[in-house]
């Protein structure tokens, strides 16, 4: 190919000097035909004041001109064709690398890997390292995009300095791939965990000294499995996959058993994606209770999904799917839609708690999203309890703020979900304002069993009596905690012992009943 280039640039260069010179020859063979010469003596002899050798001159310079310029003009056709040169060169080099890292990119894995690694021995003599990095946005909201990119080159320098023979690819964003020599299991494991302690130093960005993690996953050729690259490079997807699920800085190696539960999920998230696009996810209503009064203060939003009938997916299943694939906004936004319409048939005193996705509150424009929605549907903010884990906060606490901070100014309310499961619940407490604490399940369940966490649930109620927050207890689903939790002032309530999850219709039929003298009587006595 690059001869061919070669070759036609250059009959491009020379095609205008041979054209020259052709119109020259055409124009000496007319002059000789056409006695050209003979007039030109006549033409001197006419005119006495010019002499032959004055004439001669100017024809000579004449033509000195023309050769000066012929000659220019191919110069500039050589300067041209060398520009061309060197820029088709770096629009090769560019559509098959990364303009950040200058590392290949995933384009040079469809088209010149596979040779380049023919001429290294073939793929049974190679091995590859999927490499998928460990809080990196949220580095990267810390130190903005530019430190984020920054950060992206420094990392793409240690993977070339660790694998200075082999091939390192950025497939995008902040994942990467290492083609590398094969070698026995226990070296592949060793050089994974090698990447993952290089990827783990700090470094400084912007005066900042900021650090995240890795995983990786591990494929290399058997002789039970033919391996092309493609299939290596699935195969290291899925142990990495498997890895991320094991936990941070987890390097693990591919395992023919994973290919069916990666196709169960392939399958699951196809699903799910036609499920969000055609909002067959709905929202379902557990009612929140007061303890004291027996009367409904609101409801939970809870997801559900119903692929088949009486079929139900769990919504930590597919939740968890929807973030990891990026559709949890729309899927969130679905369902916020739907019951905020929903809430409108409700009294206005009554609220709706709506779970907000931990990665959610790291998106600068939450409280923009969720006040468009409360005024295309016309529901209050005050309306609206916003519930919202210690996790979400730890990712990136100053973004979480400005949202938490945005939407109370307009009397959206906020609940810290799940407390006492966290690692860092005092200084959220103390950095944050929150309109109500819930009491995460594991530790109500354990209400009446087990006298330890009976004493956790003490303090937490204690505490937040001291901060003026009320306390909701979920997952109450016998009376004796029930009778324990309003013994210890627990203010609100929620859990099959008052109602399961319902669709609107049946909440609406709930409240109706609740607000029967009988209703209340019942609530009174549970």
């Amino acid at each position: 190919m690059k001869k061919k280039r070669f070759w036609r640039i250059s009959i491009g260069v020379y095609s205008e000097l041979l054209l020259l010179s052709a119109v020259a020859l055409i124009l000496w063979a007319v002059a000789v035909y056409s006695d050209a010469y003979e007039q030109l003596h006549d033409f001197i002899e006419a005119h006495e004041a010019l002499e032959l050798d004055e004439v001669l001159v100017g024809l000579i310079c004449a033509g000195l001109m023309g050769f000066v310029f012929a000659v220019r003009r191919m110069n500039d056709f050589r300067r041209e064709a060398r520009f061309r040169r060197s820029a088709e060169t770096q629009a090769s080099w560019t559509a098959v690398h990364d303009a950040l890292t200058g590392l290949p990119n995933r384009r040079f894995l469809e088209q010149q890997a596979v040779q380049m690694i023919a001429e290294r021995g073939g793929m049974q003599c190679h091995a590859i390292l999927a490499i998928d990095l460990d809080g990196f946005k949220r580095v990267n909201d810390l130190i903005g995009h530019d430190g984020g990119d920054a950060l992206l080159a420094d990392i793409a320098q240690r993977l070339r300095r660790l694998f200075p023979d082999d091939i390192v690819v950025r497939l995008g964003g902040d994942e990467f791939v290492v083609i590398c020599k094969t070698a026995p299991a226990l070296q592949l494991t060793a050089r994974a965990e090698e990447i993952i302690s290089l990827l783990s130093c700090p470094v400084a960005i912007k005066g900042v000294h900021v650090e995240i993690g890795a995983c990786v996953g591990i494929a290399a050729p058997s002789d039970r499995q033919a391996a092309t690259l493609k299939d290596l490079l699935l195969r290291a997807d899925y142990a990495l996959y498997s890895g991320k699920k094991a936990g941070r800085g987890c390097a693990m190696h591919y395992d023919p058993a994973m290919d069916g539960a990666m196709s169960g999920r392939a399958k699951l998230e196809q699903q799910l994606r036609r499920a969000v696009r055609e909002k067959a996810i709905v929202p379902h209503y557990q009612p929140l209770i007061d303890l004291e009064t027996g009367d409904v203060r609101g409801f939970e939003v809870l997801a559900r999904w119903e692929p088949a009938p009486g079929q139900f997916i769990p919504p930590d299943e597919f939740i968890q799917i929807a973030d990891d694939i990026g559709i949890i906004i729309e899927l969130s936004e679905n369902l916020l839609r739907r019951a905020c319409t929903d809430a409108l048939n409700w009294p206005a005193h009554l609220k709706i708690a709506f779970n907000v996705a931990p990665s959610m509150m790291g998106d600068r424009l939450l409280a923009h999203r969720i006040l468009a929605i409360l005024a295309d549907t016309g529901l209050s903010p005050r309306q609206l309890e916003i519930e919202v884990t210690e996790s979400a906060l730890v990712r990136d606490l100053d973004t979480a703020t400005a949202v938490i901070n945005s939407l109370r100014k307009e009397g959206v309310t906020f609940a810290l979900d799940d407390f006492g499961t966290g690692y860092s619940s005092l200084s959220q407490l103390s950095n944050l304002t929150f309109d109500y604490i819930k009491i995460d399940r594991a530790f109500v369940e354990a209400v009446g069993k087990d006298r330890k966490r009976l004493k956790i649930v003490k303090s937490i109620i204690a505490l937040a009596d001291g901060l003026d927050i009320p306390t909701t207890a979920e997952g109450i689903e016998r009376p004796e905690q029930l009778a324990q939790l309003k013994s210890l002032d627990c203010k609100f309530g929620q859990g099959y012992l008052f109602a399961r999850p319902m669709t609107f219709t049946e909440a609406s039929g709930f409240l109706q009943n609740a607000a029967a003298p009988e209703g209340v009587a019942q609530m009174k006595q549970a």
